[in-house]
């Protein structure tokens, strides 16, 4: 009871009965957890899924050491503790297996070796694929643009690529067909031993050769040039001292 401004006011209490929350959901906060242990020496927020060793359920694991001896079936606990004192990384290599096996490693020089291995491995992807290149010609193709040809065929096959040679007859060209043909069979005579024949199609308006460089040809026009042998003369020069 309470008395304001002369009114006399009774005040009942009341009853608020609130669900009973964990304090977590009261607060809107998640549930407390302890910080996952990964295996990786490093502090890194974000951790390899083959790097999390408490992600495994299994209690036991098959621990593989640093110079890749099996040591058998130890605990999760002595696994780590045995990469610790060794300074290395403990890495899942299979999940699946009863235990699952894992093992000792410096993970970011494996990371490392690995990247360079691809790499490497793209690298000579690249050296072994060959491109398609294409030269057209008419049947009536002067010296000078035959040999401007001539020589950037050379050039793509002695860089690995493939050449393709065209003659494409128009309307009455057809009439000289035959002429196209020994224009054809000529350029592959004139690039020689640089290449050999892939496919040929003298069919209907439109003939072609596709020419790949040889092996051999190819091996020799990568070598270094090879330095030239000093002559007689510059030798009997350089043996002479000026005064």
């Amino acid at each position: 009871m309470s008395a304001v401004g002369g009114f006399t006011l009774t005040l009942s209490p009341i009853n608020l009965k609130l669900p009973l929350l964990p304090s977590n959901r009261l607060f809107n906060r998640t549930p407390f957890k302890s910080s996952i242990s990964f295996s990786l020496r490093s502090n890194d927020e974000q951790q390899p899924l083959g790097l999390d060793i408490a992600a495994l359920r299994s209690a036991s694991v098959r621990l593989i050491d640093g110079n890749q001896i099996m040591v058998g079936v130890v605990s999760k606990t002595l696994a780590r503790q045995m990469a610790q004192d060794s300074e290395l990384d403990l890495v899942i290599v299979s999940p699946d297996a009863d235990p699952p096996v894992v093992r000792m490693m410096d993970y970011n020089k494996y990371k490392y070796e690995q990247q360079k291995k691809k790499k490497g491995q793209q690298k000579r992807s690249a050296a072994n694929r060959m491109d398609l290149k294409e030269l057209k010609m008419g049947y009536n193709i002067d010296q000078h643009d035959y040999s401007v040809r001539l020589k950037a065929a050379q050039k793509f096959l002695k860089d690995g690529d493939k050449v393709k040679v065209i003659v494409n007859l128009k309307g009455r060209e057809t009439e000289f067909r035959n002429i196209a043909i020994e224009l054809i069979k000529r350029f592959q005579s004139d690039v020689g031993e640089l290449a050999t024949e892939e496919t040929k199609s003298f069919r209907d308006r439109n003939m072609s050769i596709v020419m790949v460089p040889k092996k051999a040809a190819l091996q020799k026009a990568q070598e270094p040039p090879k330095r030239k042998d000093m002559s007689a003369a510059d030798e009997v020069s350089a043996g002479v001292q000026h005064n």
